[in-house]
């Protein structure tokens, strides 16, 4: 191989991972929310306790769930549909907030302040004594 083909070679190595990166940056927007949810959560189990209390919150298999001021159960996608950072529930503020770009969502899971453009993923919450069913 001489220096021009290996010049040439090494362009086109270089170009498809800049197009690959773009492409996969571009794509994130795009996030795709878990399906066919259907579990259940053992309130009684301490790595669920931040659910006992209304404000608390915590992250299972892709998904938010939080316990609103209020003492309702609300469940929605964890990753900002922007970037996919894994979101926080503020309840003081009844919101979402993406802590990458400042996104914010209302507990249903809509937009409320960009650079997200498409809403969160909402689960169903059903509450039966200490198990707390999240479906979609």
């Amino acid at each position: 191989m001489d220096r021009k083909e290996f010049m040439n070679l090494l362009g086109f190595s270089v170009g498809s991972l800049v197009v690959a990166s773009c492409l996969g940056a571009c794509s994130k927007e795009s996030g795709i929310a878990p399906s066919n949810v259907d579990f259940t959560l053992d309130l009684s189990a301490s790595a669920n306790s931040a659910l006992n209390s209304n404000g608390g919150s915590l992250v299972k298999d892709g998904i938010i769930i939080g316990r609103t001021t209020t003492g309702a159960y609300i469940a929605v996608s964890a990753a900002c549909t922007h970037e996919q950072t894994t979101v926080q529930y503020q309840a003081n503020n009844k919101r979402f907030y993406c802590p990458n770009h400042g996104a914010t969502f209302a507990e249903s899971g809509s937009v409320t302040g960009g650079p997200a453009s498409r809403a969160l993923t909402q689960y169903n919450t059903a509450l039966n004594g200490t198990s707390l069913r999240i479906f979609s």
